[in-house]
């Protein structure tokens, strides 16, 4: 007789997918912003895969729900924060002040609905 009681399968919610489609859309920018906002080859070419691959890495260490890094919260906020703050900003240097700001928006109350459910309140 096993008495191991199963682990409950992790549920997927609206909120989860759209924060994946936050982090991707914000890779894919920070991208698009390397390669047009400077001048080819250099320094665009290594911006524009410099920039994901950063968004990447902070992502994985620290953020993903297999970070390699296991800290706070706030911690992990920090991250998101920052992530998603770059790629608002690269919009609004690209000329582009409406897609920032729903951008922004968006992040902002996914943050605050991921936040609250991390927090438990």
């Amino acid at each position: 007789m096993n008495d191991a009681t199963p682990e409950p399968t992790p549920t997927i919610g609206a909120n989860d997918l759209l924060r994946f489609l936050l982090e991707i859309f914000a890779i894919v920018t920070l991208g698009i912003f390397g390669f047009t906002a400077f001048a080819l080859p250099w320094p665009g070419v290594l911006l524009g895969i410099g920039l994901p691959l950063l968004a990447i890495l902070l992502w994985a260490l620290f953020r993903s729900p297999k970070a390699v890094f296991h800290v706070d919260p706030f911690v992990k906020a920090l991250v998101e924060i920052a992530v998603f703050s770059a790629a608002a900003i690269a919009w609004w240097v690209m000329g582009q002040p409406v897609v920032a700001i729903v951008f922004a928006v968006v992040a902002a109350v996914s943050g605050v609905v991921n936040g609250r459910r991390e927090f438990g309140a």
